[in-house]
């Protein structure tokens, strides 16, 4: 089997997932840009969190160019990406009890934001608490994770529970136990995970359907221009002075 064939079925199999959310996820998409358009015509902040890998998807809708300027990144140290050394201690760090809600009392968040925490297993303590948490202070909670963890693993926090068990609105990113979606007879383990691809798009979507909420209501979507584009960083100055008081990553 070639390279090539590789490549498409893994093409294939992140098509196939893209579609499925479109169709099955349509109503919680909405659901998720309506409450964040909601929270913005409100004067609420927006904050996203993910942990190891599933931070990708939460940094790529932060100070992005065509995405809503006022979605801030919510940090744990040492969690957030692969940077940490050794890597292995990201994935410790996750299984902590008490460190979300340390985090959360340091940060921001108040009453009346939204966080949109992405966690593909929903299974250890740092997104479960961090979910339990944020509610706990008013705070709603789009979760972004595979539902069909939730059937196969058993939780890693003391409650019990998942990730989705503790939001306003649930993206189910229809990932299998795993991750990989490919699988071939020489080779001993399922490899070409596709969390990512597909977490990233259903975030897309839901940025995409808060901004055509709130230009339906009348309200300019406070969305950044690249800089890379001519007048971008005089437009994006503008939206960062009339939202400086909502935006957190630029002090």
């Amino acid at each position: 089997m070639s390279d090539r064939t590789l490549a498409g079925q893994f093409f294939d199999a992140a098509i196939g997932l893209l579609q499925r959310v479109r169709d099955e996820e349509a109503d919680s998409i909405d659901a998720a840009g309506t409450l964040l358009a909601d929270t913005v015509a409100a004067g609420g902040r927006l904050f996203a969190f993910g942990a190891g890998h599933s931070s990708l998807a939460a940094q790529d809708v932060v100070y992005r160019a065509g995405g809503l300027a006022l979605m801030n990144l919510l940090t744990v140290p040492g969690a957030v990406g692969v940077d940490v050394v050794p890597a292995t201690l990201g994935s410790a760090l996750e299984r902590v009890d008490g460190l979300a809600s340390a985090v959360l009392d340091s940060s921001p968040l108040r009453a009346g934001d939204v966080l949109v925490i992405v966690s593909l297993s929903g299974r250890n303590a740092l997104p479960v608490e961090m979910a339990m948490s944020a509610r706990a202070l008013g705070v709603k909670v789009i979760g972004v994770t595979s539902v069909a963890y939730a059937t196969e693993t058993t939780s890693r926090h003391v409650s019990g529970t998942y990730l989705k068990d503790h939001c306003d609105v649930v993206l189910d990113s229809k990932i299998a136990i795993g991750d990989a979606v490919l699988t071939l007879d020489t080779v001993p383990a399922p490899f070409a995970p596709a969390s990512t691809v597909v977490t990233s798009a259903l975030l897309q979507a839901v940025m995409a359907t808060a901004a055509g909420s709130l230009s339906d209501r009348g309200i300019e979507p406070p969305l950044l221009r690249s800089g890379n584009v001519d007048g971008g960083h005089e437009w994006n100055g503008r939206v960062m002075e009339q939202y400086g008081d909502r935006i957190f990553y630029r002090h």
